[in-house]
């Protein structure tokens, strides 16, 4: 049993002697991002490094701490095999090495292999191509179009109309130098000259340049880089820049471009998460929330309220998360409100550092979540176990931040006080005091727009997880662009929980790629990729 616990906890103990060595040949297969050897090999090896089962099937990551055997190679009566030079049997386990094939293999992910010397071969150096991304069409007559990036960037035409509006919209984290030198393990797999930002730079403009987005929603754009490079290169492009910093020592943030010949600025609302006033709200990220006028021959064009963020990456503070998300719902809620009650088309971009089907995610696109006895390390899916973790307090924020488990500002009270005499009657307005009501108690969070996201997350054919991020530790979709859209059985019912002014169609998609696809370009940032981020984009439609 000694044995097993070896093998379990990853490393493989000498029969002989106490030293520990590596199980694994240095000849070994490689398959994907995956571990092969021969079961011979396996026989005369032990390991040494810790070995996570990811068997991959559509719809399914599964992750274990010791091999998984594959019943493509073995029969369902198959023993397993002595592990050891001197095939000493353990009488408990009965093992028979015999009823394997020498040509079995046995399938070891490389998914916690952290050390350098022991990367796997497919993270390894290699020889550089290119990411093949193509357009995916929305509409119904073009649904199974795809267009091959690299010849032209043409537009889909879906229904043309001259009371239309049609933009496109990116989003992009470019990842700040600050933070890729300050997290350099994360990079071991890159060659040197490809992290330098004098390389990186050109390669994200032309990337920008290739694209030619309407609206651009830019995350880790550093505060020394906008001023002399990003910004300046943009508004040459013709786009017209705005910027939030965060509020704290790292000097990058969030900035959005658009461009002058498609839009006019109304209102510029930055956000700032951190409250000093507020312990659960002591980090320094930012958001970010224009309100702008397409510029079309139609006099009754809505605006667009578009909003860009980067939220938390700490996968054990979900109850940070979840606030900064209510605060930037809050503060959209105000841009986008119009006279009348409704609410403009609304585009929502960034970085969310929460994976899809998360219960963070799930709140964004169904606009509801009830976290009663939720573990704060779940909130975003970024964490497999809540083992040690306390559950979200009801309410997860104090009421003296001024939002509403609804998401939006609360009312605030005005006291007046009436004076007579020569006195003029005066409104108070050096002290509110924030309505607090029962829903306070209640475990439940609303919001009241119905968003969709641009993406699907998985591969319909096989069921794989697109990914928008991929280092040396992790490859997994952490980046959204949202958009307002009437959903099926709730606009247009009574009662429904938004009006919308038009509301957005999606035309396009940008596609995304697998693990394995970026890993065929030495992953990211690589030779021309200059982010660890991949950029989405997609294209939209207002009616007007």
């Amino acid at each position: 049993m000694e044995a097993w616990r070896c093998v379990r906890r990853g490393y493989g103990r000498c029969v002989v002697g106490r030293g520990r060595y590596p199980m694994l040949p240095h000849h070994q297969k490689s398959l994907g991002r995956d571990w092969t050897t021969p079961w011979e090999n396996l026989q005369r090896c032990c390991w040494n490094r810790h070995i996570s089962s990811c068997m991959r099937w559509p719809g399914h990551y599964s992750r274990a701490p010791y091999p998984y055997f594959s019943s493509r190679h073995f029969s369902l009566n198959w023993k397993p095999p002595c592990l050891f030079e001197s095939r000493t049997q353990f009488q408990s386990w009965n093992w028979r090495p015999d009823n394997l094939s020498q040509t079995s293999l046995i399938h070891l992910s490389s998914y916690i292999m952290n050390s350098e010397g022991d990367e796997p071969s497919s993270k390894r150096r290699k020889h550089q191509g290119t990411i093949k991304r193509h357009w995916e069409y929305m509409c119904n007559h073009n649904k199974e179009k795809t267009k091959i990036l690299g010849e032209k960037n043409g537009d889909p035409v879906c229904d043309n109309s001259e009371n239309k509006f049609d933009f496109s919209v990116m989003s992009y984290n470019i990842l700040s130098q600050d933070l890729l030198e300050d997290n350099s393990h994360l990079y071991r797999h890159c060659r040197q000259p490809v992290l330098h930002w004098s390389f990186r730079f050109p390669n994200i403009l032309k990337e920008i340049k290739h694209f030619d987005a309407d609206v651009l929603c830019l995350q880790e754009v550093q505060e020394d880089h906008y001023g002399t490079e990003i910004r300046p290169s943009l508004e040459s492009l013709g786009y017209h820049c705005e910027y939030k910093m965060r509020t704290g020592k790292k000097p990058d943030g969030c900035a959005i471009c658009f461009k002058h010949s498609k839009f006019s600025l109304l209102s510029v609302n930055p956000v700032e998460f951190f409250r000093p006033n507020v312990p659960l709200l002591d980090r320094d990220n930012v958001g970010l929330v224009l309100l702008l006028q397409p510029k079309s021959p139609s006099a009754a064009s809505p605006a667009i309220c578009v909003a860009n963020t980067h939220l938390l990456y700490n996968p054990r503070r979900g109850d940070i998360k979840l606030t900064q998300l209510a605060m930037l719902l809050a503060e959209i809620s105000s841009v986008a409100h119009q006279k009348d009650g409704s609410f403009c088309p609304i585009v929502i971009c960034g970085d969310f550092n929460s994976v899809p089907g998360s219960p963070l995610y799930s709140f964004i696109k169904e606009g509801k979540l009830n976290y009663e006895g939720l573990a704060i390390g779940k909130v975003s899916g970024q964490e497999q176990s809540s083992r040690g973790q306390r559950i979200l307090s009801i309410p997860i924020w104090p009421p003296n931040l001024g939002i509403s488990q609804n998401c939006v500002y609360e009312v605030q009270q005005v006291p007046k006080v009436e004076k007579t005499g020569s006195d003029l009657t005066q409104t108070q307005v050096d002290k509110t005091e924030v309505l607090v009501t029962d829903e306070k108690l209640s475990s439940n969070l609303q919001h009241h727009f119905s968003l969709s996201s641009v993406y699907s997350h998985y591969f319909p054919e096989t069921g794989i997880p697109e990914v928008t991020t991929c280092h040396s530790r992790s490859a997994i979709t952490v980046d959204y662009i949202f958009y307002s859209a009437e959903k099926e059985g709730v606009a247009g019912q009574q009662g429904a929980g938004v009006a919308l002014v038009g509301g957005l169609k999606l035309l396009a998609r940008l596609s995304l790629l697998t693990e394995q696809d970026l890993w065929t370009v030495n992953g990211l940032p690589n030779e021309n990729n200059s982010s660890d981020h991949l950029p989405l984009l997609a294209k939209f439609r207002l009616d007007l």
